[in-house]
């Protein structure tokens, strides 16, 4: 049986939206590549530049100042292209023009899949890193930018808690969570939310008419989270249908969109993006491949492309329980 050949050239993108710590994990990649030898080039704008060949070196001084950074330096687009097997017949003879052994994959469940299917129609060797504020791959205890977007959308609630208490309002606010209600669910506790709207839990306007009533008997002011999957509607859809058996009640509605992908990632996101960074370039050349890398109590776990986009993540039951303990 022939061995694969060895790598001495790593490929790193990153794709779909972005997150806070990218960049923390793009600066670990090509360090990590120069520290063992290795070449590193960054492709430009995700499959979109794996097809155009839009490429730039990545070395330790290419990689400097950008921990610190939100966004990705090395940008992120959509590719229709990609999507067809030409396109990916297209990028995998990009990668053996430019000489590149393995790719890094920073991304979601898009990136993922995408990345699995240049493995299975062309054998290209990929690691991904879960690069999605949602956090909802599975694999992972927490994905890098989940932590960053968590406190950029704690602190705007905070803040709007303030005016709340000021005029006796009702605020429903908006986060980001189209299929995926831990941004949600992470906000609610955090800001002592008094109730939160999640996709994966199905919770009827009556149900929360019901809680905000009772709540109104001790409380002045309230906040509903919500996630913007909810079956119910965003949050402009569900305070209207609030507001129709709630007239009395003064509200306000506040989406705070992308907002959340923005903004400096925090020291866990940092920390988190540099290590699975790093480790990446060790695991590809230990021969892993067509995986996804994560962190799972603490500890470095690789888990299968197909696990990690495949298995749905479950919200925290013990927190989904605490929240109605905290609103009382």
């Amino acid at each position: 049986m022939s061995q694969r050949p060895a790598i001495g050239h790593i490929g790193v993108f990153t794709s779909g939206g972005d997150s806070p710590g990218m960049n923390a994990a793009l600066r670990a990649v090509a360090r990590a590549a120069a520290y063992r030898g290795l070449r590193c080039t960054g492709i430009i704008s995700g499959f979109d530049g794996l097809i155009n060949d839009r490429t730039v070196p990545l070395g330790p001084r290419e990689v400097s100042n950008i921990i610190q950074r939100g966004g990705t330096m090395l940008r992120s687009a959509r590719s229709e292209a990609f999507r067809t097997k030409e396109g990916r017949a297209q990028a995998a003879a990009m990668l053996r023009r430019n000489g590149i052994d393995a790719l890094v994959a920073i991304g979601g469940d898009g990136t993922f899949t995408g990345a699995r299917l240049l493995f299975q129609e062309h054998g290209t060797r990929i690691i991904g890193l879960p690069g999605t504020i949602d956090n909802d791959l599975s694999g992972t205890d927490r994905t890098i930018g989940f932590d960053t977007a968590v406190n950029t959308a704690v602190e705007a609630i905070d803040k709007l808690r303030d005016t709340a208490a000021s005029h006796d309002r009702l605020f429903f606010v908006e986060v980001m969570g189209r299929d995926s209600g831990f941004i949600g669910l992470a906000c609610a506790i955090a800001a002592g939310a008094e109730y939160v709207m999640l996709p994966e839990v199905r919770q009827p306007i009556d149900e929360l008419v019901a809680a905000l009533s009772n709540a109104k008997q001790s409380k002045s002011s309230s906040i509903v989270v919500v996630a913007e999957g909810d079956e119910e509607g965003g949050a402009i859809a569900i305070a209207r249908k609030v507001k129709e058996r709630l007239p009395q009640y003064d509200m306000r509605v506040t989406v705070l969109g992308h907002l959340q992908r923005g903004g400096s990632p925090t020291v866990l996101d940092r920390v988190m993006a540099s290590r699975l960074g790093a480790a990446s370039v060790d695991h590809l050349l230990q021969g892993a491949h067509d995986a996804m890398l994560g962190e799972v109590s603490g500890q470095v776990r690789l888990t299968p492309f197909a696990q990690a986009i495949g298995v749905r993540k479950d919200l925290p039951a013990d927190l989904l329980a605490l929240l109605p303990v905290l609103a009382t």
